[in-house]
């Protein structure tokens, strides 16, 4: 019989303990908080995470929303200002030059303003469902094998 190997790249879930809820994780992390304690700490730049929480510790190294929020952020600006600027061609007929004037810099606020929400509500909810590094210091990925 082969045996499976564990690679430390492999997304996984695990860990025991008590139920971690979702819903507050993912709020706190939109607000760009930690998703154990609530301190505002979970970003030390822009959409850099800290290596840990100041206040609690929690190790921020093992979460991977590295590719989901930028497409997700691409997802509700395109879903949104789209329509509403086709909508206002149609409606309004505006010259090029001020729909570009317009256009442009609501996609690049509404972008930039929703990155780190984004990011952050994702890192809360891989905190909730213990995914990845946030399992817990005494988990073993082959217990779950």
């Amino acid at each position: 019989m082969r045996e499976l190997e564990i690679s430390p790249n492999l997304q996984t879930f695990g860990g025991e303990g008590d139920d971690r809820s979702w819903l507050s994780a993912m709020l706190r992390g939109m607000g760009k908080r930690c998703p154990e304690c609530g301190a505002h700490t979970l970003f030390s730049g822009y959409v850099r995470t800290r290596d840990a929480c100041p206040k609690c510790g929690l190790d921020f190294s093992g979460h991977r929303a590295d590719d989901a929020p930028p497409y997700m952020t691409i997802f509700i600006v395109g879903h949104v200002l789209i329509p509403g600027a086709l909508l206002a061609k149609q409606l309004f007929d505006p010259p090029l030059g001020l729909q570009f004037a317009v256009v442009t810099p609501l996609i690049l606020i509404s972008t930039f303003w929703l990155l780190p929400i984004i990011k952050g509500g994702l890192i809360g909810v891989q905190w909730a469902n213990r995914m990845h590094g946030f399992a817990g210091p005494d988990w073993d990925p082959e217990s779950d094998v």
